[in-house]
């Protein structure tokens, strides 16, 4: 009968096919282990903005499209409404998409803010708010002493076209109007007629164009709107 001793070659082979394979056992574990953390750590990596209770009304508005304007210019919200316009004719007629089931919100932030004020502001602050850019009645070239953008009378003279705020106001369309360019606005029309910004600020305030509400700040209300899925269009 034949004998191997402990060192002959076969055994030294075998033990070797043996821990070859454990070692890679052991690197597959531990590469199975990274693989797991790195899966781990790159779902702690996914994004998801914070929720704040002062902007749930955005998740109010209703519709199965989301779409907000970032105004900041006269000539931006008049595009903005114009565009709104489009975008609910076209939802309508050729996806037959009722204006109840879009959310659209325009925001009027920067020197788009204050025409989110009604007529009775333009009729008594008109000159003070359109002296920094200027702006003017198409008609008599003067200060406006009407918020322009809600009058059909100007028609072609002006961007929107003749579509007013308070004609897509009742189709559903909602107006952010910022609260820190407002306090400026008050400031502004303060100097220049005399009286307490405080006060003004509180008369803009509770004049604003149908379907409006202040946001804290029109840039902020942009974000939000967005993290709460609705698609941004600048103008």
């Amino acid at each position: 009968m034949s004998t191997h001793s402990p060192s002959s070659p076969e055994r030294r082979s075998f033990l070797a096919r043996l821990n070859a394979g454990a070692a890679s056992l052991a690197a597959l574990a531990v590469g199975g282990v990274a693989m797991a953390q790195e899966k781990s750590a790159a779902a702690a990596r996914v994004f998801e903005p914070a929720r704040h209770d002062k902007d749930d009304w955005l998740d109010k508005l209703p519709g199965k499209h989301r779409l907000v304007f970032d105004t900041t210019t006269a000539e931006g919200l008049a595009l903005a409404i114009a565009f709104t316009n489009n975008f609910i004719r076209v939802n309508r007629a050729e996806y037959g998409v009722a204006n109840t089931d879009l959310a659209i919100l325009i925001i009027a932030r920067h020197r788009s803010t204050a025409f989110g004020y009604n007529d009775a502001i333009w009729a008594k602050y008109g000159k003070a708010l359109a002296a920094r850019d200027k702006l003017e009645d198409p008609k008599t070239k003067a200060a406006p002493t009407v918020n322009i953008y809600n009058t059909a009378e100007f028609g072609d003279l002006l961007s929107n076209r003749g579509t007013t705020m308070d004609a897509l106001a009742k189709l559903g369309v909602q107006f952010g109007v910022c609260s820190v360019a407002t306090r400026a606005n008050a400031g502004r029309i303060a100097e220049a007629v005399g009286g307490s910004a405080e006060t003004i600020n509180a008369e803009l305030i509770s004049n604003l164009v149908s379907n409006a509400r202040m946001v804290p700040a029109g840039i902020v209300a942009v974000a939000r709107a967005q993290e709460r899925g609705y698609s941004l269009v600048t103008v």
